[in-house]
């Protein structure tokens, strides 16, 4: 006997992308154009950008190429793998997903490895996991689950909107003690808008940001290198061989790329002269050889995936579908926030806080963890075009 949920997977593998049902598209590729074209990007600009690092370091200058193109290839194995798995199974298991980002959280505290001063990355033989990704990414699932399950509760008193905030601040403390703040405010920040499209009351909302405020800024003023990127941040050419000079090399870029920029391949910058310029500033490396051209078509892109997956949420929720609809909700506050900070920190609109560009960074945990938030987009639209379809089909037949 053939269930719903059995309707519901991808067909083989080598037929998906012409697959159609009743001559209607079962699901968008828009998302994949959008992928692929922010994939073959960040390839070019990791090649760019991270040249120079790789031949110093590794005597390669290939080394984090060959690396980020594994990460790729990763990515589609697990998108692939990911592509099957009904949104149900993520529902069911939501809470599982979360005490296993907890255990990771916990794990890396222990056993995890140590670079330029955080303990953020958990060693396995050859492959190397950021715990903080898949943490992310499962409690917004989890986040998602509870407000299916606790709605109500939410939008009438203060212990339903309590509740998640709690857990919250659990993985909060965890990963302060890494430290990462970043990943911290991107976690708020997700939380604070998923809670308000789930119909929290507004008091709620002016008193979980003040407090979030008050704790950042906290965190900030009582950690002395913390208030150092904040004060350096305010005014890098203070100290631009101190506090302020990842940024002023950052801001050197952009001004170097004006509205065209210098060409790929050009940058100075990436000579060394800006850190990490592969990872968390590769945006200004971009900003050199491509100007404002180049940084407005990444935010186009960007902007164009974070407004489908809102829609995405919205339609699913108008379906009644909420566990999809708020998980597509969170999947794009989350990635319109982390690309903000980004290209904010990197052009200097806010503090440095090391967080990687969605699909464009080198990294590969923040590829992989990304590229599954994207495929569950995905997942969802799917399952909706199908339960349309089939609805459809039903009111055929009756008739």
């Amino acid at each position: 006997m053939t269930t719903f949920t059995d309707n519901l997977k991808f067909p083989a593998l080598p037929q998906w992308l012409t697959v159609k049902s009743s001559n209607v598209e079962t699901f968008d590729r828009t998302y994949i154009i959008l992928a692929f074209a922010m994939y073959m990007i960040g390839l070019v600009m990791v090649a760019s950008s991270s040249m120079p690092v790789a031949e110093r370091m590794f005597g390669n200058p290939f080394h984090f190429i060959i690396r980020h193109s594994i990460y790729i290839g990763l990515s589609l194995v697990v998108a692939g793998i990911v592509m099957q798995i009904p949104l149900a199974i993520w529902h069911k298991h939501s809470t599982n997903l979360l005490i296993f980002g907890i255990v990771l959280l916990v794990a890396v505290l222990i056993i995890g490895r140590t670079v330029n001063g955080s303990q953020r990355w958990i060693m396995l033989g050859p492959i190397t996991i950021q715990a903080a990704e898949p943490a992310k990414l499962f409690f917004f699932c989890y986040l998602s689950a509870y407000l299916v399950r606790r709605r109500n509760e939410v939008m009438e008193n203060v212990k339903g909107f309590i509740k998640p905030l709690v857990v919250f601040g659990l993985l909060a403390t965890l990963l302060l003690f890494q430290p990462d703040l970043g990943t911290v405010i991107v976690m708020f920040v997700t939380t604070f808008g998923l809670l308000f499209l789930a119909g929290a009351k507004l008091w709620q909302f002016i008193s979980i940001a003040l407090m979030g405020l008050v704790s950042i800024s906290a965190l900030a003023y009582l950690s002395p290198y913390r208030w150092a990127r904040v004060t350096g941040f305010l005014d890098p050419w203070k100290d631009p061989f101190g506090s302020g000079y990842q940024l002023t090399q950052s801001l050197m870029a952009y001004g170097r790329g004006e509205i065209f920029g210098e060409g790929l391949g050009n940058s100075i910058q990436k000579l060394e002269y800006l850190p990490e310029a592969h990872t968390d500033f590769v945006m200004a490396v971009l900003a050199e050889e491509f100007g404002f051209v180049g940084i407005a078509a990444i935010l186009l892109l960007s902007m164009t995936l974070v407004v489908k997956a809102l829609l995405l949420g919205r339609n699913a929720v108008n379906k009644e579908k909420y566990f999809e609809g708020f998980f597509a909700y969170a999947i794009g506050i989350w990635f319109s926030f982390q690309a903000a900070v980004n290209v904010g920190a990197s052009a200097g609109i806010v503090p440095t806080k090391g967080l990687t560009m969605p699909l464009i960074s080198y990294g590969g945990s923040s590829m992989i963890i990304m590229t599954i938030a994207l495929v569950v987009l995905l997942r969802i639209d799917h399952e909706i075009r199908l339960q349309s379809i089939q609805a459809t089909s039903n009111g055929g037949r009756k008739k």
